[in-house]
């Protein structure tokens, strides 16, 4: 499989864009209003929500969403995957989106040109400090917009590994047996709003380190299409000094001084992310 940067035609934005859109929540009523305000070009939007205890259903319907109730049964599939499986989506084309995360007028237009001759594609997540893009450090790419008949969320053995429960982790979703096509890259970015709450960021960075602590020791990521990204991954996964190679990376490789405070603050954060990674792995390997 080959990954490239696939070819974009004009667009045409008189209609909507023929996408299904599939936003995951849980409370999230103070997200969604942003989230949802950017997705009024698309075609069909559907919120997956897991049991929301506050207006996280009525702020989605007021914008025009449908709310599909999820509850999860501790078994496989977690939640994306049983989105793809069960929802009665309009459209085999499918963009995830996270309520924190906001599509921009750059990404609108480069979606809706796009000629879809990959079955794929990976989306940059650039993120927020006091409702400021931190366009350089670290940044998320995540393959959330492609062809369900093509592409899927594969089953990892972390159902007994504690942090992320009914959503599938950091990992990215693969082709399907037998399927041989390219995944593309796109160039404008998501804004990922999830530092703006420093609390819920740093509780669910919590978890998310536990759960990778435990895919770690495990060896249950599953394998990566994109070639340079497995490489990448193993090189930094080998790595002693991660905490310390991560700030570096985020703060000078990739010029996150250049964002000022906040490019420090984001660069900040990867390194006491990693921190506990490495302290997790050390308690799970002492059997605590």
């Amino acid at each position: 499989m080959r990954f490239m940067r696939c070819a974009v035609s004009e667009p045409a934005m008189t209609d909507k864009i023929a996408l299904s859109v599939i936003v995951t929540t849980l409370n999230e009523e103070k997200n969604l209003p942003r989230c949802l305000a950017a997705l009024d070009a698309f075609d069909e939007v559907i919120i997956a929500d897991s049991n929301s205890e506050d207006a996280t259903g009525s702020v989605a319907r007021s914008f025009g969403a449908s709310v599909v109730n999820f509850s999860w049964n501790g078994a496989y599939p977690k939640k994306r995957q049983w989105c793809l499986d069960n929802l009665p989506l309009k459209h085999d084309r499918i963009f995830f989106v996270d309520a924190d995360e906001e599509v921009t007028g750059g990404l609108l237009s480069e979606i809706a040109a796009l000629d879809w001759n990959c079955a794929g594609y990976f989306v940059k997540g650039v993120y927020t400090l006091n409702a400021k893009p931190l366009r350089r450090g670290i940044v998320n790419n995540k393959l959330c917009l492609f062809d369900r008949r093509l592409v899927h969320f594969p089953v990892v053995d972390d159902l007994e590994i504690s942090g992320m429960g009914e959503m599938e982790g950091h990992y990215q979703p693969v082709l399907k047996d037998g399927v041989c096509a390219t995944v593309g890259q796109l160039k404008n970015p998501l804004y990922h709003h999830a530092m703006e709450d420093a609390g819920k960021y740093v509780e669910r960075h919590e978890r998310y380190a536990a759960w990778e602590a435990g895919m770690r020791l495990y060896k249950a990521y599953p394998a990566e299409n994109a070639m340079g990204r497995k490489i990448l991954k193993r090189i930094f996964g080998s790595m002693p000094f991660r905490p310390v190679a991560a700030f570096l990376h985020s703060y000078i490789l990739k010029g996150g001084f250049l964002d000022g405070k906040g490019g420090l603050h984001l660069s900040a954060a990867r390194y006491k992310y990693y921190a506990r990674v490495r302290y997790a792995e050390k308690q799970r390997r002492a059997g605590k």
